[in-house]
């Protein structure tokens, strides 16, 4: 970091004057990113004044903009407001940004976005969810019931619920609920009063070395949750166990398994969506309809109802209110069906995220053909996982892959892996595959093949959505 960020005289200024109840303003470097546009809408919740930077323009910071942030497209030093007293940057930051040089320079109090959540979850009390997989969804969960049961608590997710108007939310209730990202290890800047490890699995290799190292990053995690709180933990995950290693808080476990003290006891399905016996301790618990398809979601639905006991919603209601959650967007989002036609869009980005939202779509749609538009994530990611990539669309009949979405990634990474190589090695483990570069190509490519009955899924964590919703506007 750059020298002189460190400022006591500054740092006290933003905390003091927000106990004081006036507005602090706030600059959010990256502005646009999922978890960053989640804070910057919170902050304005709050009365902050909010101004930003992003590389580039689009409809996320048009609607910042409409709510009273002043946002820049590309980053430079003016874009600081004079006034400002608090400087935010998202983990994509590089240090040599001008604009966090800029910050340093001015002696400004300078936080990760992870810091800064650290801080607002440090008001209240702190439920915090981690994870490789299913974040996003079960953290909506918790905050949806617990703003439906009238306990009205403040959030921040990295995916929009539409049922909580959008990723985050200022509440006037004590609970603080975040999705906590293992990235760059930010979820060690928070330290929540109840928390989850879902699972655990190889992920973010370009800042952890292998699965020990995460597994060692999750215990520092546990380690922090309150030690009068709780912690809830995969039980049917021998990594996300290891992880409860660390703590000094209470630990439960969920899961399908017998010895797990959170217990679904699955008793019917339909439509890929499960009906369970919920024990708990081995008594019964509640009967939940787990209102999303696929086996991760009655996982998801597990771990949220073990949050949400401990944060005082009684067994029926949690049932209740859960079965009533809609999901969240881009987690297998219905876009469209005409013509016998149904186009899917859905966030997948890790093997074992392709492989479960496979399944799930096949269960609750049973296409004909199901077709998957899949957009790599992440040079480094692809080549760390390339055969578990090239293994999880066995359920798809074909695969189309554009371009790998850059990000993070140094430009040296473009050089180890394509496209190509993914295609290769789908096809070599006896999967029908093939590379358009452009979303043009691929729109023209399934104008042309689509038929009745065909399912057609677009995946990945960058901007693939525009493939479905052109889909959508030809079929329709």
């Amino acid at each position: 970091m750059p020298d002189g960020m460190e400022s006591a005289e500054k740092n006290s200024t933003a905390s003091e004057a927000q106990a004081a109840g006036v507005a602090t303003r706030v600059h959010l470097i990256g502005i646009g990113g999922s978890g960053m546009r989640a804070l910057a809408a919170m902050l304005l919740d709050r009365g902050d004044v909010v101004s930003g930077s992003d590389a580039s323009g689009g409809a996320v910071v048009d609607r910042l903009r409409d709510r009273g942030a002043e946002v820049h497209v590309g980053q430079r030093d003016e874009n600081i407001p004079a006034d400002c007293e608090l400087v935010v940057y998202s983990a994509a930051i590089h240090e040599q940004n001008p604009e966090l040089l800029a910050a340093g320079r001015r002696g400004l109090e300078v936080l990760k976005y992870s810091q800064m959540l650290g801080r607002l979850m440090a008001e209240r009390v702190g439920i915090a969810v981690a994870g490789t997989h299913g974040k996003s969804t079960t953290t909506a969960m918790v905050a949806w019931a617990l703003r439906e049961a009238g306990l009205d608590p403040s959030f921040v997710i990295g995916a929009t619920a539409g049922q909580l108007g959008g990723p985050s939310g200022v509440g006037s209730g004590r609970h603080f609920v975040a999705e906590a990202c293992e990235y760059d290890r930010s979820f060690l800047n928070l330290r929540p009063t109840y928390a989850a490890v879902l699972n655990l699995e190889e992920d973010h290799l370009d800042c952890y070395r292998d699965i020990d190292a995460i597994v060692e990053a999750f215990r520092a995690f546990a380690a922090q949750v309150d030690p009068a709180g709780v912690l809830v933990v995969g039980g049917d995950d021998r990594n996300a166990l290891a992880s409860a290693e660390g703590a000094r808080c209470e630990v439960q476990t969920f899961g399908l398994s017998e010895e797990c003290d959170w217990r679904g006891e699955p008793v019917g399905w339909e439509a890929g969506r499960a009906e369970m016996r919920v024990l708990f301790d081995g008594a019964d618990y509640a009967r939940l309809r787990v209102p999303l398809p696929g086996l991760h979601n009655a996982y998801n639905a597990l771990a949220a109802t073990a949050l949400l006991h401990h944060a005082g919603l009684a067994p029926e209601r949690t049932a209740e209110l859960l079965g009533r959650f809609e999901g969240t967007r881009r987690r297998m989002t219905l876009k469209g069906a005409a013509g016998g036609v149904t186009v899917l869009d859905d966030y997948a980005h890790h093997p074992t995220e392709i492989q479960a939202t496979l399944r799930a779509v096949r269960d609750a749609y049973q296409p004909r053909r199901l077709i998957c538009v899949f957009q790599p994530h992440q040079h480094s990611r692809t080549r760390f996982l390339l055969k578990d990539f090239a293994r999880s669309f066995a359920l798809s009949d074909e695969v189309i892959v554009p371009e790998i979405y850059f990000v993070r990634d140094s430009e040296r990474e473009k050089d180890y892996i394509c496209s190509e190589d993914l295609v290769a090695q789908i096809r070599l483990h006896g999967g029908a595959a093939v590379y358009l570069e452009s979303f043009e190509d691929i729109s023209a490519y399934l104008r042309d093949r689509l038929q009745s009955g065909d399912a057609v899924v677009t995946m990945g964590a960058g901007n693939v959505w525009e493939v479905a919703d052109e889909i959508v506007r030809w079929i329709g």
